[in-house]
């Protein structure tokens, strides 16, 4: 065993570009976490909080990390991933499902990426090897107004891009949103596009919204209602029109395995950040598989380690399908501090080196202040 022995976390935000609805003030915040072991390795990982978008803020992560999780995770093994969830549940303990998921991704992502460090593998390795060498990306496209989204349509097809995940609900009324998707059929006839509606449609609005979708030959309908709207859910899938993702309500294995039993989904949207690391995001992977169902590969507009860990996971589950990670549309420089990590066009590779792969942000490395130490 090689014990975490100091625990460091900064503020790291990143310039947008573009517009984006879910974030304010012209930066996507994080909160970086660096940890150390015994030896001197170290590992990084990341919390990507967007209040408008999930419950926390950067201001409760950075507080969360620093007086809660950072002291919780001391002493412990970075490759005892159950025992670091366990101590992050005690310090910070779940309702319905995992309490804090975010600020808890950044503490999994370290010791994902210290572990990895410590042994020279990559956490594609860790997670039973990659299964392919990259990922395929699909561009957002989140307007008002379809101006505006032709011009965003343009925009994903001068960089390469050839698949679309698109934004619905409001302030877009149904009638707009399927306006919309025809446009994007239109635009990109050969490529996967599925829809996004972040949970802002009641049940009538979605059974009307999903045989549009099926006619513009889009595959699937992300997020339609609350996930707490069970028996809608079940209706909706009854439907059969579209095939029906969650992910707002997807957090840990508990409440996927329910959601699986009660026929409420096709597939999941997954999201790393959302679900407490790569721990719980691993083993809903494998739920999906044995289930038969749908692996769909989402983000929260994830930038350096936090998108590097959705990159390992997704080409460990050997994801076929364009990820909606949106981080390199919406973040400068790609979403990346490390040049080589980035995408090129609408790929982007798996990191090389151990752990993470990524090369450490100067900014980061300078901001960083320690949270607990032994």
């Amino acid at each position: 065993m090689s014990a975490i022995v100091r625990i460091e976390t900064a503020r790291l935000d990143y310039p947008l570009v573009g517009e984006f609805k879910f974030f304010r003030g012209g930066a996507r915040p994080s909160v970086v976490v660096r940890l150390t072991d015994d030896a001197g390795r170290q590992g990084w990982g990341q919390s990507v909080p967007v209040e408008t978008w999930t419950y926390e803020t950067v201001e409760s992560a950075e507080t969360t990390l620093a007086r809660h999780l950072a002291p919780a995770v001391l002493g412990a093994d970075p490759a005892d991933l159950p025992g670091v969830h366990a101590r992050m549940e005690r310090a910070i303990r779940p309702s319905f499902s995992v309490g804090q998921p975010l600020a808890k991704a950044a503490i999994d992502l370290a010791c994902h990426d210290l572990w990895g460090r410590q042994t020279g593998r990559s956490v594609a390795d860790l997670l039973g090897g990659a299964r392919c060498a990259g990922v395929k990306l699909s561009w957002t496209v989140q307007s008002p107004t379809l101006d505006g989204a032709e011009v965003l349509l343009a925009q994903g097809k001068a960089l390469g891009y050839s698949s679309y995940n698109v934004k619905l609900g409001a302030p877009q009324t149904p009638q707009y949103d399927a306006e919309l998707v025809r446009m994007v059929r239109r635009f990109a006839p050969d490529g996967f596009h599925w829809a996004d509606a972040n949970t802002s449609y009641d049940l009538d609005t979605a059974l009307a919204v999903a045989p549009e979708l099926a006619d513009a030959g889009f595959a699937a309908l992300e997020s339609p209602l609350p996930p707490n709207r069970i028996r809608d859910y079940q209706a909706l899938r009854r439907q059969g029109a579209v095939a029906i993702l969650m992910d707002e309500g997807i957090v840990s294995p508990v409440e996927t395995a329910e959601f699986i039993a009660l026929g409420m989904l096709d597939g999941v949207a997954m999201k790393v950040a959302r679900c407490g690391g790569l721990w719980h995001a691993s083993r809903i992977v494998r739920q999906l598989e044995e289930a038969g169902l749908a692996l769909f590969a989402s983000g929260l507009t994830d930038p350096d380690w936090s998108l590097a860990a959705s990159i390992h996971l997704f080409a460990a589950a050997g994801l076929a399908r364009p990820a909606a990670l949106n981080g390199p549309q919406y973040l400068a420089g790609r979403g990346t501090g490390d040049p080589a990590f980035r995408a090129a066009g609408d790929a982007i590779r798996v990191p090389a080196g151990p752990g993470l792969g990524l090369v450490p942000d100067e900014r980061a490395a300078v901001a960083l202040r320690v949270a607990a130490e032994r």
